[in-house]
Formats: C-alpha cells, sequence, structure tokens
C-alpha cells in the first residue's frame, strides 16, 4: 500500500488538517470518479491511527500500527465495501483503493455489488469492544452509494447515536444517490478535479501512452484514465466507439453480444461522453471528451436533431442510475445502443 498522496491531492490535504482540532464523528468525500478519493481517504485513516505522525499529519510509515495499517491488520480499523471489490484485483489508486489481494470464497455465487445490513450489523462488536491502546477507532466505508436501502438505514442509526472515539469516513461519487438524512450527518468534504498539466504530468510518469487522449476521454480524471488505456478497457471502449461512428440495427445487436460481459456502468458512461460531444459539437462546436474523433463526431453532429440529442442525454442519465442492477446485461446494452441508434435514421 503506498503512503503517498497523488499530486493533485496535497491541497485538500492541508485543508483537512484544520479538521483536526475538532474532528466530526463522520467525514464524506466526495467527487468525481477516478480521482483517487479511497486513496485519500485511506491516508487520513492511518494518519489517525499512527502513534507518531508527522508535521504535516501524515502517518510516519514506521509504528507498529502503520504496519498492521499496511497490511489490513489493524484492530482499530475496519473497511466496509461490496464483495466484488473483494473479489477483484485493483488497480492502484482507482475509487475502489487498492486491493489487498484477497479473494471470495463464494465461487458458486457472483459477489454482490451492494454494501448489506449484515456487514453494517457486523460493526457493532468491532464498535463495542475497547480500543487498542485506548486510541480512535476507524471505519472506511466505500462507495458509499453501494449501501442498499437496509444497510443505509442501519448506518443511519449508527451516525444518530456514533460511539466514542470513532471515525466514520465514507467516499462517493455520486451524492445524489445518498439519503438525504445521512448526508446530513457527514461533514462534507470535496475533492477536487486535478488540474490537466498535473494529471498529464503524472500520466506521463506513470508511461501513459497518448496521456492527454486518454486524460480527455475520461473527463479529466487521470486514474480512469490510466486504467482506460490499459488492456482490455482500452479494447472494450474502442469497439464501443466503433458502433457509435457507424450507428445501425445490427451494429447495435452485434456490439451488445460482444460487450455483454463488460459492466454496464463502465459502457452508460463512455455512450454519455459520447453524446455530449455531439450536443456540445453542434451547438458550439467544441469537443470535450473525444477529441481524435472530431471529424466522426461532426459527421454525427449534422444528422441528429438538438431536441432529439437532449431527450437521449436525458434517457442515458436515468440508465446510468440503474446500470449497476441490470435485470439482463445483453438486453440492456442493445435497448441502449438501438435508442442512441434511431437518433441518426432520418
Amino acid at each position: 500500500m503506498s503512503s503517498v498522496l497523488y499530486p493533485w491531492q496535497e491541497s485538500a490535504w492541508q485543508q483537512l488538517q484544520q479538521l483536526r482540532q475538532r474532528l466530526p464523528h463522520a467525514i464524506l468525500f466526495h467527487g468525481s470518479e477516478g480521482i483517487g478519493k479511497t486513496h485519500f481517504a485511506e491516508r487520513f485513516a492511518q494518519s489517525l491511527l499512527c502513534q507518531n505522525p508527522t508535521p504535516a499529519g501524515h502517518a510516519c510509515g514506521q509504528c507498529d500500527p502503520c504496519g498492521w495499517f499496511a497490511q489490513y491488520n489493524h484492530p482499530d480499523y475496519r473497511r466496509v465495501r461490496p464483495e466484488v471489490l473483494d473479489d477483484e484485483v485493483s488497480v492502484e489508486g482507482e475509487d475502489g483503493a487498492e486491493g489487498d489481494g484477497k479473494k471470495s470464497a463464494k465461487a458458486t455465487k457472483a459477489p454482490s455489488k451492494e454494501i448489506k445490513i449484515d456487514q453494517i450489523r457486523a460493526l457493532a462488536d468491532f464498535m463495542n469492544v475497547s480500543t487498542h491502546r485506548q486510541g480512535m477507532r476507524v471505519v472506511l466505508l466505500y462507495p458509499a452509494e453501494a449501501l442498499n436501502t437496509a444497510a443505509a438505514n442501519a448506518l443511519l442509526k449508527t451516525l444518530e447515536e456514533p460511539p466514542p472515539h470513532t471515525m466514520f469516513l465514507l467516499v462517493s461519487n455520486s451524492l445524489d444517490r445518498l439519503l438525504p438524512t445521512i448526508l446530513s450527518r457527514c461533514r462534507k468534504f470535496a475533492l477536487a478535479m486535478p488540474l490537466q498539466e498535473e494529471a498529464l504530468a503524472w500520466m506521463k510518469q506513470q508511461g501513459v501512452a497518448d496521456a492527454d487522449v486518454w486524460l480527455a476521454e475520461q473527463g479529466g480524471a487521470p486514474l480512469a484514465a490510466q486504467e482506460a488505456a490499459q488492456g482490455d478497457s482500452r479494447e472494450v471502449l474502442e469497439e464501443l466507439l466503433g458502433a457509435l461512428i457507424k450507428p445501425s440495427v445490427e451494429v447495435s445487436l452485434k456490439v451488445a453480444e460482444k460487450l455483454q460481459k463488460t459492466p454496464v456502468p463502465d459502457l452508460v458512461a463512455w455512450l454519455q461522453r459520447w453524446l455530449y460531444d455531439v450536443f456540445s459539437l453542434k451547438l458550439s462546436g467544441r469537443i470535450r471528451y473525444y477529441p481524435r474523433y472530431q471529424k466522426e463526431l461532426a459527421a454525427l453532429a449534422q444528422r441528429a436533431d438538438v431536441a432529439d440529442l437532449l431527450r437521449a442525454l436525458k434517457a442515458v442519465k436515468e440508465r446510468r442510475a440503474v446500470a449497476d442492477h441490470p435485470l439482463s446485461a445483453k438486453l440492456f446494452i442493445e435497448d441502449m445502443l438501438l435508442d442512441y441508434s434511431s437518433l441518426f435514421r432520418g
């Protein structure tokens, strides 16, 4: 586990230190996906449990608690996250954080994408035991929007009557998917998108080819861009964009068959950005996400009606809200791409 912040997080870290004098019982870190929010929250959790934090508020990385933390074995630290994140080999820094390399034993059952009530109830025993060396206990929960209804209500009761010496750190990509009552009981802390120059410099240090292209296509989120530029994500994105360039019923059905095992939220997000570029190009001549496809986007913009594009953008936003739990991934993708292709039949 890296104890170093990403370059674009240093300013936010300095702001966060101002809360140390009077720590709230719950902090909700929020911002765009793919900028390292969970990594940031983990660094803060470690610093709260460290015996010898630095003057800048960082964990020392040398004491026993830091060693336990690095091994995800600190007695006063718990992570609460969906089973699916335990089942994946994580990419460093994604807003699922760095993985601990553990695989789920539930080979016969698909791991859940939700945070369940049993996971929240399991915190009761943790919070009823005295802390190690009379220090703090820290609970990191992410992504907060993965809480199902029962789990959210159970967490709310805990936040309303927090145990002493306990800090809750929540991470969210989407505040509008959280209960207002949970929002009201957390101190919100926004993490901003990095400046383009900072993000590009970091990506180039990581050896990402065509860093500017991938950064644009991921809306300026460097960790998402790094992941998209590597391996299967890159191939899948190219497959989808190829279909969006030449929309038709036949292409939609063929691509839905090919991409049905791809995470549906990724496909919806990519389509949403593509539609935004078509709409933006038609109205203002500007492209934000896919500058390398300017010629193809321009041709589509000429064929599409503004009112139809607005309806399509609204529809894809609604799809994004339910993309985590499609009844059938293949049918969901087919329907989405067929709707898209209908924009250009005129």
